[in-house]
Formats: structure tokens, sequence, C-alpha cells
């Protein structure tokens, strides 16, 4: 019996760290679109060609390249018992498109998270997010800053604040989850096990609710 995670929230909500972690606690795949597309742009893919310009906006990649990069992703043997989604669905399209990707597999578990964070505190995470380039570790100037201002731990790297993480791109990706993906709450309640999460308290005390949640209910299923 697989288990199948989908993390809804706003940018800066934090799923990309929740994730990461339930995964490696439940020994499943994370994958994320925004890594992916950054792969394909770094590599100057077809898919990345057309993503970069939009990414640097603060805006999305149509549906169906992204529908596509999953249904090529999601069948790949690592994702056979079970995987957790960081970045995808983003829209009722999408949505559509996983269900149908997701048709024969009745006996999977699908959770959904939605992680709720108060605007002003997703701004702040977001500015403060920092980047490098050269290993993809991530840090926050106020909430995980490097050992040496600027430089990243591992390989001493010059961080970056990536564009989608400055002030203009972040307005705009706030109000496309406003507009696309927030849609998708009324999507999924209801219809799978779906869960809302205070996301504005400390990574581990998130950790523990998920997975807990994640254990009760494949112990009762």
């Amino acid at each position: 019996m697989g288990t199948r995670v989908i993390f809804l929230g706003p940018p800066g909500a934090g799923k990309g760290t929740q994730a990461a972690r339930l995964a490696g606690h439940l020994r499943i795949p994370k994958v994320s679109t925004g890594d992916m597309l950054r792969d394909a742009i770094a590599a100057g893919t077809p898919l990345g060609r057309v993503a970069g310009p939009l990414m640097e906006k603060g805006g999305l990649v149509p549906d169906d390249l992204l529908i596509d990069m999953m249904e090529e992703r999601l069948g790949k043997p690592d994702c056979a018992h079970g995987y957790i989604l960081d970045g995808f669905p983003r829209t009722l399209r999408q949505a559509e498109g996983f269900e149908y990707m997701k048709r024969g597999d009745v006996t999977a578990l699908v959770y959904v998270f939605n992680v709720e964070v108060p605007r002003d505190e997703l701004l702040r995470r977001l500015s403060g997010r920092r980047w490098c380039p050269h290993c993809q570790s991530t840090y926050h100037v106020h909430n995980n800053p490097p050992k040496d201002d600027s430089l990243c731990d591992k390989d001493r790297t010059l961080l970056i604040q990536r564009e989608d993480d400055k002030e203009t791109a972040v307005a705009r990706r706030l109000a496309e989850y406003d507009e696309r993906t927030a849609p998708l709450i009324d999507y999924y309640r209801g219809r799978s096990r779906f869960y809302t999460v205070n996301g504005y308290r400390p990574p581990d005390a998130v950790f523990t609710e998920l997975k807990t949640i994640v254990e009760t209910e494949k112990a009762a299923s």
C-alpha cells in the first residue's frame, strides 16, 4: 500500500522543509517541481527555456508542461511505493491531471496537508531566504543564517537571493497563490485525507503533527 502526500499552502509556509523530513521518515522520495524546474533551467532544456523567464517574474509554468513533467517523474521505479509532492498540484487543472495519473492506483493512501501561515510572516520568511547555487543548500538571514556571513557552510560558495524570493516577485507569487492555488483547498476538502496544519510554529512541532497523522491513519487502514 503506497503513501502519496500533497502539500498545499502559500510560498514560504515551510512545505519544502516538511516534505523533505516526512520523505526521510517514510523512506519515499520527495518530488519537488521547483527543484526539477531549476535543474531544467540550469541545463538549458526546452522546458527550462520556457520556465526560466516565467519564474524570474514570479509567474507559474503552464499546467500542461508541469503535468507532463510530473507524469514522467512519478512513473519512475523509486515512486512505485509512494512519494511526497512539493509544489504540485498548484492549480485545479494540475489536480485533475494528478487524479488521472493515479487512476489505477486504488490502494494508495493520499494525504493532503494544507499548511497555514500569516501573510506578514510569509513575507519575512521569503525575503530572508538565501540559496547556494552550487549545492542547493538553503539558509535564512534570521532563522538559519550561515556560519560565515553570505557563504555556504558546506562549500564556501557565495549565497544568493533567488529572483523569485525578491520583494516584487514574492508579491506576485502570493497573488498567484490566492488566485490559482487556494481554490485547491476546496477541491481536496472532503475528497482525501485532508488536514489543515498550523505552520506558524517551530518546524519540529509541525513535523511531529504530520508524522503522527500519517502513522495513525496507516495503522487504522
